[in-house]
């Protein structure tokens, strides 16, 4: 039977921006007997550890957080429960949101508790962290919610995989279909921070590549409360639509400030958001969302498989999941076959049997590049009305699908060596 250990860490604090690591014990799952900690990226004995390395309970908590360790936990227990020989452990890390706690949390994990994949990292600074931490010991990175394309474009690395609809694949299967059928101006309202701009500046040239335009822009600060000055000009701007280079809580605020100010209503001006989640459209319910066009590579209700699993999730965390969620499953159920495929623990011989194998993603074909991007269609959704709606979280209507050669930025060539 796996023996699934979650060691939630209680680190206090919890914005964004850097902090020294608290001094809080760490609780971890205790060693096994007879474990040693070896050189970097050697496989040890005892236990095989994944680490779920997320927002545990800040802004991001519901799309990724304690649900994502719940699906890690799913895949290992619908792997068998062990692999190699070898019990499989689910670890719970909370990155507090910030890069210096995320980095040397994963580091203790590597060094010390020996775990063998670290996966979840919500939010890029934190990825890259942790991507920077995997690199140095050569132990295996796997990001299934940080989501810019910078990860494989121009971090690749041997033992990371980016599993995240990543910035390139969200605005293209967002924008350039939206733009497709008739919307051709934009007003953004854009997070202060490297996501939002990188998010903004990725879809303003999917825009404008396909015959549309940005004719204005308002930012505004991580943790914003009052959007009404940025509603105005969006609402002023009249362009025909309104991208929302956001996440998580502000994202959420912005959305509900925006039914308040009647900003949809009509159909005068339609939202049109990248990195949205279903727990987000469940927050805020239908009546104001209803009409919001969004782009994602699951959703639970897309197919059997999906909603198998989704059904699955749902009686254990009263929750639908998450594209991040579902991606957590999905990681950690091709991380263990790929390590009994390779049989060994050795990080860069289960990576390459990663990049070899064919991924399962929920009935979708789905591949991993040398580069370590992981391949997948994209399907631009529409938030049902009240009316269509036929059930709790019964939430999106497809509405077009982007191959994966559409979606992705083509590899680059020093990362396919």
């Amino acid at each position: 039977m796996m023996q699934d250990r979650l060691g939630r860490r209680t680190l206090l604090g919890g914005a964004l921006a850097a902090a020294p690591l608290a001094a809080a014990p760490l609780v971890a799952a205790p060693l096994a007997p007879g474990r040693a900690q070896g050189t970097a990226g050697a496989a040890k004995p005892g236990p095989v550890r994944i680490g779920v390395l997320t927002d545990a309970s800040g802004p991001y908590s519901d799309s990724g957080g304690p649900g994502s360790a719940t699906a890690a936990r799913m895949a290992a227990s619908d792997f068998g429960g062990t692999v190699l020989g070898q019990d499989i452990e689910v670890l719970l890390g909370d990155t507090q949101n910030k890069p210096d706690v995320a980095g040397a949390l994963a580091r203790k994990w590597y060094d010390a508790e020996g775990v063998d994949a670290i996966i979840d990292l919500p939010v890029t600074p934190i990825a890259l962290a942790v991507q920077q931490a995997a690199k140095e010991k050569l132990r295996t990175v796997i990001i299934t919610a940080a989501a810019i394309s910078e990860f494989t474009s121009k971090l690749c690395s041997p033992v990371s995989t980016h599993w995240a609809d990543d910035t390139h694949a969200m605005t293209t299967g967002t924008a350039k279909q939206v733009v497709a059928n008739g919307g051709k101006t934009w007003f953004f309202i854009t997070v202060d921070f490297s996501f939002g701009k990188l998010l903004q500046e990725a879809a303003t040239g999917v825009i404008t590549a396909n015959g549309g335009k940005v004719i204005g822009t308002a930012t505004f600060p991580i943790g914003n409360t009052d959007f009404s000055s940025q509603l105005v000009q969006a609402q002023s701007s009249g362009a025909q639509v309104i991208g929302l280079a956001a996440v998580g809580n502000d994202q959420v605020n912005a959305i509900k400030q925006a039914s308040e100010f009647g900003l949809t209503k009509g159909g005068k001006q339609t939202m049109a958001g990248f990195l949205v989640y279903t727990t987000d459209i469940h927050a805020l319910g239908l009546a104001a969302t209803q009409g919001f066009v969004l782009s994602s590579s699951f959703y639970w209700d897309q197919n059997d498989q999906a909603r198998t699993f989704a059904h699955r999730f749902h009686a254990e965390r009263k929750a639908m999941p998450t594209r991040n969620q579902a991606c957590d499953y999905a990681a950690t159920l091709h991380f263990l076959k790929a390590m009994a495929q390779a049989g060994t623990r050795d990080p860069i011989a289960v990576n390459k049997a990663m990049r070899a194998m064919p991924a399962a993603y929920f009935g979708h074909q789905a591949s991993i590049r040398a580069d370590g991007r992981v391949l997948y269609d994209v399907t631009l959704y529409r938030v049902k009305t009240q009316a269509e709606s036929k059930e709790d979280w019964d939430f999106y209507a497809p509405i077009a699908t982007l191959s994966a050669a559409e979606a992705f930025l083509p590899m680059t060539p020093s990362c396919g060596t």
